[in-house]
C-alpha cells in the first residue's frame, strides 16, 4: 500500500515515524515542495521536514535570516503557497515539521526588517529595542553597524528620499535630526556606521556566531517570544504544523525556559533541537524536547564503519605532511584562541565589561583568562546549574596550562558559576560560537589526517569504533532519547554521507592511499601539504565532480582553514597554486588516470558502506531523517554544494521499478540505496511495533567483525533483524568463510529482496544471507 492510500491525519500530530528534509527557497518554492508530496508518501516517510519558511532576507537560499516573523516568505511561495503545500501533505496523509529560528534575526538590509529599522530610527526609545541584545552603553547610546569600507567612507554617505544611503545600503533618519550634511545627519542618529573591520572588536550587539548581519534576539522576554512565535504557533493550532525543529538553542539566554514556554504554547508537539553533543555528553535533564537533530547518531554510525587498524599508517602520513605529529587537542585550543582574539573579540569584550574591575588584577589578565576559559571549554555550552562540572573542569585545565593566570581564573570561577547572572549567561552564550568557529570551521579544515571523521558532532581524534561500542550506544539511545532525530546528512554537514562512506574505505587501505598521496604531492606540490591532503581526500570522495564544484570547494576549505589564505585577506599567489592543483586532477593524464583507477577500485566498497550506513541510521532507535536526495547516492561536499537541485523524476521512476519487483544490483545507479530507504521507511510507518526494542545479534565465524546485526524487537514482540556489512575491503580479501548469524530457529524473510531463509542450530550463513546485497532486513516468515 502506497503512502497516498494511507488513512489521513491520525499519525500527523504524534511522533513522526520518519521525516524528509526539504530545502525550500526561490529555486524550489513551496509549490515545488507540494509537487513531491506524493513521492514522499510512496517513499515511506510520515512527515516532510522543511527549512525555515518565515520571511527572510532577499535572495536567501537557506531561510536562517528571518526578517519578519509574521509572514511566510513570499519568494518561497507566501501564505498561499504554504497552504497548498500543507493541503498536498494532508492529501497524502503526511504531516509537517518546521524549522524555527528563535535566536537571531536578519539585519543585512535594515529596510527589510521593520523591527531593526525602528530600532535604528528611534534607538532605545523604540518599541522594539528590547527585542535585540544590544549593549547601548558601550556604543554611547548607539548601535554600531560595521558596513563601511573604511572609516573615511563616512564621507561617501548621501541623503536620498529621506534616508541615509551608503552605496546600496539604506538607513533611517530619526525624527528631528535631518538638516545639514550627510555626515552631520549621521552623527545625530541612534546608530553609528563604522569600518567593517571593527566588527571583531567593537560591536555592541550580540550576533549569530560572527555573522554581522544576524542580530541576536532576546527571546527570553515573554513579549519577544510571543511576537516571534505568534504565526508559527497559530499554524500549529490550525493543524498545519505538526512538529518543530529549533535552530541553535545554545544561543538562547535560557534554553530550558524557552523549551518550557514552547511546549506549553504548542501543546507539547514533537520538538527536536539542533544541539551538538560532544562525545559522552547528554542533553540536560528536564528539557522538554524529544532530543537532538541527530549529529550524535551520525557520529555513532560513522565510527562503526571506520577500521581502527588504519590509524597508525594514516597518522604517520599526517605527521610526515604536517612536519610533526599533530596534537589535536592543542590545535583545537589554538584555533579557539584565534576566534576569541579575532572574530569574536567583541563578545569577549562584552564579558570583560560585565566582569568589571577585579582588585589587584590587570584588565589584560582578566581578558586573557576569559579567552583561555572559552578556548578550553570541553563542550559547546554548559547549562547551569546542571553543567557546573564542565566549568570546574575547564578552570582546573586553565590553571594547569597557564599558572600565571591562576588569580584571575580563580576570581572568575565563582562568578561564572552563578546560574542566571548576566555574566554567567553570556559566557554560556559565547562558548558555543567559540567552539563552532574554532572547531567546525577551523580545526576541521586544518587537520587532514582522515577527513571522514571531521564532521559536525564528531571527534577526529577518535579513530573508528567497534561493533560492541555501536550496540552500547544504541541501547543507551533507546533508554534515554528514543524519539530523538537521527541523521546522516544535513544542510550543515561538511560532506555528504556517501562521500564519508567512500572515504571510510581509506582506513582499510591506508598504505595504498599514502603511496598515491605522496605521488600526487611530488607531482603537484603545494606549500600547505596538510591542506593538499584534505583536497585530495575530498576529490576522491566526491569524484567524479565538475571542475567548477571542485574549485569552489577548495577555495572555501582553504579560507576556512586560514593557514595559507583567509576570507578577509585572500592570498592570490597561494590560491592560484591551489586552483592549479585542482586543474591537475582533471588535466594531468597520469594523475587523472590514477584518480579514476583508484575510485573505480573503492567505489563498490563505498556503495556497500553507504547501504550499511543508511540501514543502520534508518533502523536504530530514534526518528530517522532523510536529507533531500540522499535516498540515492549523493556525493556532495559542504554547503552550498549540498543544496544542488534534486532530480525527483529519476527517483520516482526508480521507485516505481522497485515496486514492480526489481531487486537492483549494487551499482552506480544508487537504486539499491533507494530500495533500502523505501523498505525501511515503509516498515517503520506501517509496522512500528517491529521497532520497539534493541538487542545485539550474535555473529560467529572468521569474518564476524565484518557484520553489524541487531534485533529491534521487544520482550513481547518480534521485531526486524538488521544485518549490515562493515569493513568491505577486508571482506573482499578474506571472504565470509564460516561466518553465520545466530538467529532463532525458523523461517525468515528479507524485506529488501523478498528471499526466505531458514535458521537452524548453525544459524544462517552470512554468504547465503548477503549474497545479493550487503545488507538485509529480516522479519519472521
Amino acid at each position: 500500500m502506497t503512502g497516498a492510500q494511507q488513512p489521513g491525519g491520525d499519525r500527523r500530530r504524534g511522533v513522526p515515524a520518519a521525516t524528509y528534509r526539504l530545502q525550500v527557497h526561490a529555486g524550489f518554492p513551496l509549490d515545488d515542495a507540494a509537487g513531491v508530496t506524493g513521492y514522499l508518501a510512496d517513499l515511506g516517510v510520515t512527515h516532510a521536514y522543511s527549512s525555515p519558511l518565515l520571511r527572510s532576507a532577499e535572495g536567501s537560499t537557506h531561510g536562517y535570516d528571518t526578517v519578519d516573523h509574521a509572514h511566510i516568505d513570499e519568494a518561497r511561495g507566501g501564505q498561499a503557497g504554504f497552504d497548498r503545500f500543507v493541503a498536498a501533505l494532508h492529501e497524502h496523509g503526511l504531516g509537517l515539521v518546521l524549522d524555527l529560528v528563535p535566536n537571531h534575526m536578519g539585519v543585512d538590509d535594515p529596510s527589510a526588517s521593520r523591527w531593526w529599522w525602528d530600532v535604528l530610527q528611534h534607538g532605545q526609545a523604540s518599541e522594539n529595542a528590547a527585542a535585540f541584545d544590544i549593549d547601548w552603553d558601550f556604543g554611547g547610546g548607539k548601535v554600531r553597524i560595521p558596513v563601511l569600507g573604511s572609516a573615511e567612507d563616512v564621507e561617501k554617505l548621501e541623503i536620498s528620499d529621506g534616508e541615509l544611503r551608503y552605496y546600496d545600503n539604506r538607513f533611517p533618519i530619526a525624527p528631528g535630526t535631518d538638516g545639514g550634511s550627510p555626515q552631520e545627519v549621521h552623527a545625530r542618529q541612534h546608530y553609528e556606521l563604522v569600518d567593517w573591520r571593527r566588527a571583531d572588536s567593537d560591536l555592541n550587539y550580540r550576533r549569530f556566531f560572527a555573522i554581522n548581519t544576524l542580530a541576536g534576539l532576546r527571546v527570553e522576554d515573554p513579549a519577544v517570544f510571543d511576537a516571534t512565535h505568534e504565526l508559527v504557533l497559530q499554524l500549529v493550532r490550525d493543524g498545519a504544523v505538526d512538529g518543530l525543529r529549533i535552530d541553535h538553542p545554545d544561543g538562547l539566554a535560557d534554553p530550558k525556559g524557552y523549551l518550557d514556554r514552547l511546549a506549553e504554547a504548542s501543546g507539547g508537539r514533537w520538538t527536536v533541537v539542533e544541539k551538538i553533543l560532544e562525545p559522552g555528553e547528554e542533553l540536560p535533564e528536564g528539557w522538554r524536547t524529544a532530543g537532538t537533530t541527530g549529529y550524535d547518531a551520525l557520529t555513532e554510525v560513522d565510527r562503526v564503519l571506520v577500521d581502527p587498524a588504519g590509524e597508525p599508517a594514516l597518522t604517520a602520513l599526517d605527521t610526515e605532511l604536517a612536519g610533526g605529529r599533530v596534537d589535536y587537542a592543542e590545535l583545537v585550543r589554538r584555533c579557539k584562541r584565534e576566534v576569541t582574539d579575532g572574530m569574536l573579540g567583541s563578545e569577549v569584550g562584552r564579558l570583560q565589561r560585565l566582569v568589571g574591575d577585579l582588585p589587584g588584577l590587570p584588565a589584560d589578565q582578566v581578558r586573557e583568562a576569559l579567552a583561555e576559559l572559552l578556548a578550553a571549554f570541553p563542550v559547546y555550552r554548559s547549562y547551569l546549574p546542571d553543567g557546573r562540572s564542565h566549568l570546574d573542569e575547564t578552570v582546573a585545565a586553565v590553571k594547569e596550562h597557564r599558572p600565571e593566570l591562576v588569580p584571575a581564573v580563580e576570581a572568575l570561577h565563582s562568578r561564572l558559576g552563578q546560574a542566571g547572572s548576566e555574566l554567567a549567561t553570556r559566557f554560556e552564550q559565547t562558548s558555543g560560537p567559540v567552539m563552532a568557529k574554532g572547531v567546525e570551521d577551523s580545526a576541521y579544515y586544518r587537520w587532514s589526517r582522515f577527513v571522514a571523521l571531521n564532521e559536525v558532532g564528531g571527534d577526529p581524534a577518535h579513530f573508528g569504533g567497534t561493533v560492541e561500542e555501536f550496540h552500547a550506544a544504541q541501547a543507551h539511545r533507546l533508554a534515554v532519547k528514543p524519539q530523538a532525530m537521527t541523521t546522516l546528512s544535513t544542510h550543515d554537514t561538511k560532506r555528504s554521507e556517501d562521500v564519508r562512506a567512500r572515504l571510510a574505505v581509506l582506513a582499510e587501505l591506508p598504505s595504498e592511499w599514502s603511496a598515491l598521496v605522496r605521488g600526487w604531492l611530488a607531482r603537484h606540490p603545494l606549500a600547505d601539504r596538510s591542506l593538499a591532503h584534505l583536497v585530495w581526500q575530498n576529490l576522491i570522495g566526491a569524484w567524479p565532480l565538475s571542475r567548477e564544484r571542485a574549485h569552489a570547494y577548495v577555495e572555501k576549505a582553504a579560507r576556512e582553514a586560514g593557514t595559507s589564505t583567509t576570507w578577509t585577506n585572500p592570498v592570490q599567489e597561494f590560491e592560484e597554486q591551489l586552483h592549479a592543483l585542482v586543474d591537475a586532477a582533471f588535466d594531468d593524464p597520469t594523475t587523472t588516470a590514477e584518480i579514476e583507477a583508484f575510485v573505480a577500485r573503492i567505489a563498490p566498497l563505498g556503495w556497500s558502506n553507504s547501504l550499511t550506513q543508511k540501514l543502520l541510521q534508518l533502523t536504530m532507535p530514534g526518528v530517522p531523517d532523510v536529507y533531500q536526495g540522499t535516498e540515492l547516492y549523493d556525493f556532495s561536499l559542504v554547503d552550498p554544494d549540498n543544496r544542488r537541485p534534486v532530480d525527483y523524476g529519476l527517483r520516482r521512476r526508480l521507485l516505481a521499478e522497485l515496486d514492480a519487483g526489481t531487486v537492483p544490483a549494487v551499482d552506480a545507479s544508487g537504486a539499491a540505496k533507494l530500495l533500502v530507504t523505501s523498505r525501511v521507511l515503509r516498515a517503520r510507518r506501517d509496522s512500528p511495533e517491529l521497532f520497539g526494542g534493541y538487542a545485539s545479534v550474535e555473529v560467529t565465524g572468521s569474518a564476524a567483525e565484518c557484520v553489524v546485526a541487531y534485533d529491534r524487537g521487544s520482550a513481547d514482540q518480534d521485531g526486524v533483524v538488521v544485518v549490515a556489512t562493515r569493513l568491505p575491503a577486508r571482506l573482499a580479501e578474506t571472504g565470509w568463510g564460516d561466518t553465520a548469524l545466530q538467529l532463532p530457529n525458523g523461517a525468515w524473510r528479507d524485506l529488501l529482496t523478498g528471499e526466505r531463509f531458514v535458521s537452524d542450530v548453525a544459524g544462517v550463513a552470512a554468504d547465503v544471507l548477503l549474497a545479493r546485497l550487503p545488507v538485509a532486513l529480516l522479519v519472521r516468515a
